[in-house]
C-alpha cells in the first residue's frame, strides 16, 4: 500500500525547490506537523544523490546512507526519518533510504510533501 501511495505522489507532483539539492516534492493536502525535534531529514535528488540533515552522503549504497543516518539520529531509535525525495528520483533511491533506516533500527518513517496551493504558486 505504501508503494501505491508513493507512486501516486510521485506521478501527481509539480516542481519546486527544497534544501540545497534541487528537489520536486510530491503534492498532498495534509496538515504540516514540523515541530519534531527528533527529525532526521533525508533528501533524495532526482539523480539519486542523498543528503542527511543537509549534509551530503558520499556514495549511493545502503551502507553509506545507514552510516549517515546512524550519525544523524541524535534521539536514537525514537528519531523520525523524513524522506524528502524529488518526484523524479528513482524508486530504488527511496527504497535504499528505507532499507538503511531499517538497518539502523529507525522504524518511524514519513514522506515530505508540499501542499497543492504551494505547488500552484511555484509554477507561476
Amino acid at each position: 500500500m505504501l508503494l501505491v501511495i508513493l507512486i501516486f505522489l510521485m506521478l501527481t507532483t509539480t516542481y519546486s525547490k527544497f534544501t540545497e539539492l534541487k528537489l520536486t516534492l510530491p503534492v498532498a493536502d495534509a496538515e504540516q506537523q514540523r515541530d519534531h525535534p527528533k527529525e532526521v531529514i533525508v533528501a533524495v535528488a532526482a539523480d539519486g544523490r542523498y543528503a542527511v540533515n543537509k549534509g551530503g552522503v558520499e556514495g549511493k549504497s545502503v551502507d553509506a546512507v545507514a552510516q549517515a543516518l546512524r550519525g544523524a539520529a541524535s534521539a536514537g531509535k525514537d528519531s523520525v526519518v523524513i524522506i524528502s525525495a524529488d518526484a523524479m528520483a528513482p524508486h530504488q533511491s527511496v527504497v535504499t533510504v528505507m532499507e538503511a533506516a531499517r538497518r539502523v533500527g529507525l522504524t518511524q518513517i514519513t514522506f515530505a510533501t508540499q501542499s497543492t496551493a504551494g505547488a500552484r504558486a511555484s509554477n507561476r
